[in-house]
């Protein structure tokens, strides 16, 4: 199994590199972000373990540039920044897994281990309904190359939709993985939050991208200016 890691602390990189090469890994070291992305994206690496604190580029926009650029090798995120605002922003990057220093390398093995079995999925960066662009690690949404202000809520209406792309969805379907289980209110809030996307994405466009399907739910779907 070939690993690539990727950490400015030079004696840290290196007993990693000895650590790892003992636990039977071929091992690459880099010492700075760009010299990281650079090796990640020509290289073929079952895994990358990559320090967010770097030289020339941080961890985060390396791992940003690699799943934009297509390049879907695991990537376990190494750091001393433990805030939950960190780890969330390493994960909305593209990241696979997220360990903070000191850390067990017992555990640090292990969660190599599962990543490299987990294998490297085609996961696309940006979803896309025609012209409609939704970008759920940057929480971003563009049509027509302009940019779309949602609310949270709405983004996340839109990203399930989007996710169901072509199929019909029921309302409930949207209310179990939109609200929380605690939510008491009517099932049709549901439609509040489609008039309001509909008013944004699809009227000002002249589009009619997400369609009411009577006595079911709702699908979204590129199908041009018809009603």
């Amino acid at each position: 199994m070939h690993i690539l890691v990727v950490e400015d602390d030079r004696r840290l990189a290196e007993l990693l590199r000895r650590g790892l090469i003992a636990e039977g890994f071929a091992v690459e070291v880099a010492h700075d972000g760009r010299e990281g992305l650079h090796l990640a994206v020509e290289g073929a690496y079952d895994v990358v373990v990559l320090d967010v604190m770097l030289p020339g580029m941080n961890g985060y926009h390396v791992c940003a540039r690699l799943r934009a650029a297509g390049v879907w090798t695991p990537v376990l995120m190494l750091t001393a920044k433990d805030g939950e605002y960190d780890e969330a922003e390493g994960l909305d990057t593209g990241a696979d897994d997220y360990v903070t220093k000191p850390f067990s390398y017992i555990a640090l093995v292990a969660r190599l281990r599962a990543l490299v079995r987990r294998g490297r999925p085609e996961r696309p960066t940006t979803l896309c309904v025609g012209d409609l662009e939704i970008d759920p690690a940057r929480r971003r949404c563009r049509r027509g190359g302009a940019d779309l202000a949602l609310t949270p809520r709405e983004f996340a209406v839109l990203e399930y939709l989007a996710r169901r792309d072509g199929e019909v969805v029921a309302k409930h379907e949207v209310l179990e993985h939109v609200w929380d289980e605690a939510f008491q209110g009517d099932v049709n809030i549901v439609e509040v939050y489609v008039s309001a996307l509909r008013r944004k994405i699809d009227a000002p466009f002249g589009r009619h991208t997400i369609r009411t399907v009577r006595g079911v739910g709702y699908r979204l779907a590129d199908e041009g200016t018809e009603p």
